[in-house]
Order: structure tokens, then sequence, then C-alpha cells
């Protein structure tokens, strides 16, 4: 083979090599909308913070009871409602608000936003929703947590064009007490896995079960005495901005 088609073999070979780079699609999992800022699992900090959320509610027994333990031991919360919850149970999330947490936007059915979905349902239930809140609150959220953790492209443009921000919450925070796997399994995912940051997922509106309740009679003295402080969602990334804008700045 000639120097001429040795060259043109290897230009060739570079073209194939590059266009298929190109053209390879960007994979847009968590490291990619964790890295573009439009989704937060969790708020890694030094300070020893951390949020617990509540999904699902209201819940006019076992939120109460919850409200009831968080005031005991000074701790905040945020709470991602469900609007038809809301417009049913409107006291409970003016209690919510009085007492200092966090009310933050789950949709107003509960709709899974699967890739079936389209961008006008979406629309319409965190709007749905958000009119609830702000109703009831005289706010609106800023948060939005899709039901069951479904998240896509789609749903990222619906929020940007909304104003708000997906937060889900750490995996290994996930305490599952949806399934009613037990008090003491509820009490062992949180503490002995937390960590500075980290954002923990349980439900304030479980049929038929009141297991969040008495792991919380664990978890919040073990965590407090532990020292740890129970903030909101807004709280904890307000406290990692100060974080980052107090760190000295070591570019040369």
């Amino acid at each position: 083979m000639s120097q001429h088609a040795v060259r043109l073999c290897l230009c060739l070979l570079c073209f194939i090599l590059l266009s298929g780079f190109a053209s390879s699609p960007v994979r847009k999992d968590r490291m990619y909308y964790e890295q573009r800022g439009e989704i937060v699992w969790e708020v890694p900090m030094n300070h020893k913070m951390l949020a617990l959320t509540f999904d699902d509610g209201p819940n006019p027994k076992t939120t109460n009871m919850i409200l009831d333990l968080l005031k005991k031991y000074e701790a905040k919360a945020t709470f991602f409602v469900v609007g038809k919850r809301v417009e049913r149970f409107p006291e409970v999330v003016e209690r919510e608000v009085k007492e200092g947490h966090e009310v933050a936007n789950h949709t107003y059915n509960h709709v899974y936003f699967s890739s079936n979905v389209s961008m006008d349902t979406m629309e319409k239930e965190i709007m749905d929703a958000q009119k609830q809140i702000k109703q009831i609150t005289g706010h609106a959220s800023t948060w939005l947590r899709p039901p069951g953790g479904y998240y896509n492209e789609r749903l990222i443009q619906v929020a940007q064009h909304h104003g708000f921000k997906v937060v889900l919450w750490s995996w290994h925070q996930d305490t599952k007490d949806w399934k009613k796997p037990g008090v003491s399994y509820i009490v062992n995912k949180v503490l002995k896995n937390t960590k500075n940051g980290d954002i923990v997922l349980m439900h304030d509106h479980v049929s038929n079960s009141t297991q969040t309740v008495e792991a919380l009679k664990t978890i919040l003295p073990e965590l407090k005495k532990r020292g740890y402080q129970f903030v909101t969602v807004s709280e904890l990334i307000s406290e990692k901005k100060k974080e980052v804008m107090s760190q000295p700045n070591t570019k040369r």
C-alpha cells in the first residue's frame, strides 16, 4: 500500500471515530443534572445539618403527630404536599407554616411523570398544586419533588419555565416508610447512614400506618444528641452557599 493510501485510510478512520463521538447521545443521568444544578439529591457540607422531608400529606392524623414531635425537638422540616390533600385539609398546612416549616410542591394528584406523560399534564399537575399551596400559605413554592422520583428532560423544562428547582433525596436516606417496613427498619436506615447535608425521605401520609411517627420518636432525640440540626431544604441550601462563599480563593 502506498503512503498516500495509508494517509487516506488514517484520515478516514479518524473521521469515523470523531463522527461517532460527536453523534453519541449525552447520558442524562444523576451526574448530568446534578452538575447543571437542575436537580438536588443532597447538599454535602461541613455543618451537622440535614433536611427531613415528608411526602404525600397533609394527613390530619399523622401529619399533626409529626408536627408535635418536630416542635418538641425544635426541628424544622419540608413538607412536599399533594394539592388535592391541601384542598381537603388546609388547616394542617396552615399549622406547618405557622410553626416555621416549609411547604413544597408534590403535584396535585400524585401523578408519576413516566415517559408517556405529556408536558401539558406535568404542567397542569404542578401548577394546580401550586395554586393550592399559594392560596393557603400566601407564598409560591420554589421546590418541586416529582412523585416516585421520576424525572426526565421534559420535567426539567416545565420546572425551569415556572421557576422551580427539582429536589429529590439522598439515596442512602430513602426510608421506604411507605412500604410499612417496620419502625426499626426506618430508624436504622436513618441513623446508620446519616451524613452532613442529607435530605431524608419520609412520608407523613401512609394509609393505616404510624410507623414513621414511631420512628421519629427515636430518630429525633438521637440525632439531636449527635449534634445535628434539622432544617428546611431552603435553609440547607442557603447554608451550603455560605460555606462555599466563605472558602478562601485558591486560584493563582
